[in-house]
């Protein structure tokens, strides 16, 4: 796209849409790659290099390169940026319909529940969060649900989880709405967890790195269970934590 009317046009509606409420920011390949995969409403996509952007389509993800191919849209290099002010190393930069509250609730409240749902409870940092979804989606769990201020669709948590949110349910939520299901939650004064079998229908709770769950939470625990560490270790990283515990429940089911 090289008239610079067309340029400023599309930059103008770029702009409308990403204030839109709803809207997804997708920054980088990757996240937009998995936005298409699992489903999203990917609504615009800009490059500034639309040859490479497809070659790279075609090389890691041909299952999306006809999509890619079709909405994709290339602008000069400083229009791009003023859209990603910090591009990514990849070069393309996308926008998504967020999925509605309701679709996300129903599958988190499914019943029977095939897969745990994470609860995170009051998490801090933006990208331990994105990198919980990924894990979350890697594992094949119900969903994230996140309670507190930060927003678990925030555009840095989006970037962490590489677009898997749209390959699992993630919504916010305040304790009272929590989906049915039995609470396991990650405490240094719980039962060692490999002696613990985690049900597909749970909800495996993690609080912060560094007050860890809030006592409301706990008093509301089916089960408390710990992660063992070494003596004089304090905590391990959240995401960290996540995978630990995702992982001992996959590995009590039957492959």
């Amino acid at each position: 796209m090289n008239d610079e009317a067309e340029v400023t046009a599309l930059v103008r509606s770029w702009r409308e849409s990403a204030a839109a409420p709803g809207t997804v920011v997708l920054d980088g390949f990757h996240a937009l790659k998995h936005a298409l995969r699992f489903g999203g409403d990917v609504r615009s996509v800009c490059t500034a290099d639309l040859a490479a952007l497809l070659r790279l389509a075609d090389e890691l993800a041909p299952d999306v390169a006809p999509a890619l191919a079709a909405l994709a849209v290339e602008l000069p290099e400083p229009a791009l940026r003023t859209l990603a002010p910090k591009p990514h190393p990849t070069g393309v930069v996308a926008l998504a319909v967020r999925p509605g509250p309701a679709a996300n609730l129903a599958a988190l409240s499914r019943s029977p529940r095939p897969a745990p749902v994470v609860l995170l409870e009051n998490p801090r940092n933006l990208g331990n969060v994105g990198a919980v979804i990924r894990l979350a989606a890697g594992f094949g769990a119900t969903g994230v649900v996140t309670t507190g201020d930060l927003d678990p669709w925030h555009p840095n948590v989006v970037r962490g989880s590489a677009g898997l949110h749209f390959a699992t349910a993630v919504e916010r939520l305040t304790l009272a709405e929590l989906p049915a299901g039995p609470l396991y939650v990650l405490d240094p004064e719980g039962a060692d967890i490999r002696t613990v079998t985690v049900p597909d229908d749970a909800l495996l709770a993690f609080g912060t790195e560094r007050h860890g769950v809030s006592d409301e939470l706990r008093g509301r625990a089916a089960r408390l269970v710990a992660v063992p560490m070494q003596p004089g270790v304090s905590s391990f990283n959240l995401a960290t934590s996540v995978a630990m515990g995702l992982f001992h429940w996959m590995s009590g089911r039957r492959p």
